[in-house]
């Protein structure tokens, strides 16, 4: 089973901006894609970013050009660099990640609140 812990949630003014990461257990290239996604009060979850085993990048458009998924495979991580934060990217953000065995994973989830 895919186990990932997120970090680096929280409140934050219009503009600022923030970094997310979430730790695998194991190494991130035994993992096909990694990726972010949020879910603010009454929406569906939506994909923010994801990164593939070969480095393949997408991003919702609401989120290109703000928004950086990046990782470090020495400490089995992916971040989310979020700039130019605005007030409907608060949300729970969760970490993602799709196992070729072990199938889909999820984060438990980190609270981003973006004050106006």
């Amino acid at each position: 089973q895919v186990q990932l812990v997120e970090s680096g949630g929280g409140l934050v003014q219009a503009g600022g901006s923030l970094r997310l990461s979430c730790a695998a257990s194991g190494s991130i290239y035994r993992l096909n894609v990694m990726g972010w996604y949020r879910q603010a009060p009454g929406k569906q979850r939506e994909l923010v970013a994801t990164i593939t085993r070969g480095g393949s990048i997408n991003y919702a458009d609401s989120v290109k050009g703000r928004f950086t998924i990046s990782r470090d495979a020495a400490k089995n991580t992916v971040y989310l660099q979020m700039n130019s934060l605005k007030p409907e990217d608060t949300a729970v953000y969760y970490c993602n990640a799709v196992h070729p065995t072990f199938g889909v994973g999820w984060g438990q989830g980190t609270q981003i609140t973006v004050s106006s």
